[in-house]
């Protein structure tokens, strides 16, 4: 197992918005050990020379090629770092896990069947199945030999995973379940051996099954033919009275929405880093491109809108590297509690995870965004030639599109965000109402004297505490108009999840520029905090615009003018020179060619 400097503490998911942390607590790239930059060598190797000369052949569906390049990733222990020892894995931490990610990710394609193979292919048997089960296919899955695939969706209930269609009855004999139905959209349905099938028992008890492809009445539709990911498979499955033995009943019989919702959080983190992987990939080409095109007497890389397209890409993977690899330094923390060996080791390990349910959507929504962001940009730098094929700019473009669909759209993840911290909240298990009382007790009070903070990057840590403030204000607002009904205002729910979402990548970014500066120094920190001032600026504007959004809808005349008068207080703040700051980083990028801080 891969051994790390990850803070032992345990924080509580969703803490960030009522607690400030130091930046000691907050894992980041710059704590991978020697073994976490080992592994990311050979990920990149492997990306370089197995993976990308392969792209076309993929593109064209020659799936011989990817399951050898599976086999190979097997072999090098990229398919297994999540799967414990005893069953022929690496048996790494999550750190470990998204680093492989984010490294796969050089071409969507393949990243998309190692992740569906490695991730929601592998781990419902890491974490529900029985010995037997783990013994059985864990070791091949690891390998390589066999070929996992999750069968959640169907063409009536894509997001509303619960209210599938797919059934299943005990036969006769009482030694088969015999399953019925359609799933939709299932990515390596077309080779793979082992699919994670849900289907309800006698139309009610929501159930997984493990389904070999070898089964009575198992069979596949024909490949879908997708905008993106073309390199993947994507195929129908098909149950008719498929015999599936009733040892083969994946975790408890009526429980499988523990399976589906667990699996999709670990699924979440795991595509920010891939999304962060693809972001990288596709800057070092815009910048690549922008370098030798020439236009007006000069290439274009020395344009300045140009250049700020270039920074706020950097910016971007900057952020979303901060924010990935602090959600899974948490994980890793509350996961080094657990004794692997002891009975309940498989159920602490699943609560453990749930526990940054909000933060793994946040990855996902952020991530998702952040990549079609650069991915457009990347389309624009290129010009004309960003809209031919034969450039890589088009591809990417198509690929980062299903990534906002992926894993649960990023309108069910912004409803979770909201959701799952308002059902913490009454449950007493984070003070959130408390903090917002607290807050609505301090602004009706009039403007404080004591704004100032003491110590490294006050103006940005000035900043992150605004964020926080205003999104406490405008739920608070929320929750006072609304009560319990906020649930069915999915407009303000997503407003503040967007408050959420950025409030969290401020503060991460924000703490990483810290922690930097505090271990490497001021000059070595330069880069990071340039990046980290260009990012807060930017979503400050987002926050406050949703706090507008939200208090607008919520409240009327006196209270409207008086609700605004504090939002515009709380979101006082002098602007940063994001025009000097973004050349500065694009400056770097461009000599270095690509992502770089130092």
């Amino acid at each position: 197992m891969v051994s790390s400097v990850i803070p032992t503490n345990r924080i509580s998911g969703g803490s960030f918005l009522i607690e400030d942390r130091p930046p000691s607590e907050v894992f980041t790239p710059e704590d991978f050990t020697e073994q976490h930059q080992l592994i990311a060598q050979t990920a990149e190797d492997f990306a370089v020379n197995e993976i990308v000369p392969n792209i076309e052949k993929m593109e064209h569906k020659d799936f011989s090629i990817t399951r050898g390049l599976l086999r190979k990733a097997g072999e090098l222990g990229l398919s297994s770092s999540e799967i414990p020892e005893a069953y022929g894995g690496m048996e790494m931490d999550k750190v470990t896990a998204s680093i492989i990610a984010d490294h796969i990710a050089k071409y969507a394609g393949f990243a998309t069947t190692w992740g569906g193979h490695t991730g929601i292919g592998t781990l419902p048997i890491v974490y529900f199945g029985t010995e037997e089960q783990k013994k059985k296919y864990l070791p091949r899955l690891a390998a390589g030999e066999i070929i996992g695939a999750y069968a959640l969706s169907e063409a009536s209930s894509g997001s509303d995973a619960l209210n599938c269609r797919a059934r299943a009855a005990l036969s006769p004999d009482g030694k088969h379940y015999l399953l019925n139905g359609e799933k939709m959209w299932i990515t390596n349905a077309g080779f793979a051996d082992l699919f994670t099938v849900f289907a309800k028992i006698d139309g009610e008890k929501f159930t997984a099954f493990l389904v070999e492809k070898t089964f009575s009445g198992f069979s596949i539709g024909g490949e879908e033919h997708k905008m993106g990911i073309r390199g993947s498979s994507t195929c129908p499955v098909i149950l008719n009275d498929c015999e599936v033995p009733v040892e083969n009943v994946l975790g408890e019989i009526g429980k499988g929405h523990v399976i589906a919702f667990n699996i999709l959080n670990v699924g979440r983190f795991k595509l920010g880093a891939m999304c962060v992987g693809g972001a990288r990939v596709s800057l070092e080409n815009a910048i690549g491109y922008a370098k030798q095109r020439k236009a007006f007497g000069k290439t274009i890389a020395d344009f300045g809108l140009v250049r700020e397209k270039i920074a706020n890409m950097a910016v971007g993977i900057f952020t979303g590297e901060s924010m990935v690899y602090r959600t899974v330094g948490m994980m890793d923390a509350a996961l080094s509690e657990i004794n692997k060996a002891g009975p309940e080791a498989a159920k602490q390990t699943r609560k453990a995870i749930e526990e940054y349910a909000v933060e793994c959507s946040i990855i996902k929504v952020w991530g998702s965004e952040m990549i079609d962001f650069v991915v457009d940009e990347t389309v624009q730098i290129y010009g004309g030639y960003g809209f031919v094929e034969e450039y890589p700019a088009e591809r990417a473009y198509r690929d980062a599109r299903i990534n906002r669909i992926f894993e649960g759209t990023n309108e069910i993840n912004r409803l979770i965000i909201t959701g799952f911290l308002l059902k913490r909240a009454t449950s007493g298990q984070l003070p959130l109402m408390a903090a917002i009382k607290k807050l609505m007790d301090e602004v009706l009070s009039g403007p404080s004297q004591s704004d100032g903070l003491d110590g490294p990057m006050p103006e940005e840590r000035k900043l992150v505490s605004a964020a926080k403030k205003l999104t406490l204000f405008a739920a608070g607002s929320a929750s006072q108009k609304y009560m319990q009904g906020i649930q069915d205002r999915q407009e303000i729910m997503g407003a503040i999840a967007d408050m959420v979402i950025e409030t969290y990548a401020m503060e991460s970014a924000t703490l990483r520029a810290q922690k930097i500066a505090s271990t490497k120094g001021q000059a070595a920190a330069a880069l990071p905090i340039a990046m980290t001032r260009v990012y807060l600026s930017q979503a400050m504007e987002k926050i406050e615009a949703a706090a507008k959004k939200i208090i607008a809808a919520v409240a009327e005349g006196d209270m409207l003018r008086t609700q605004m008068a504090i939002l515009r207080r709380l979101a006082k703040r002098e602007p940063f020179n994001t025009i000097e700051l973004s050349q500065q980083i694009a400056k770097k990028m461009v000599e270095r060619g690509k992502y770089a801080l130092v």
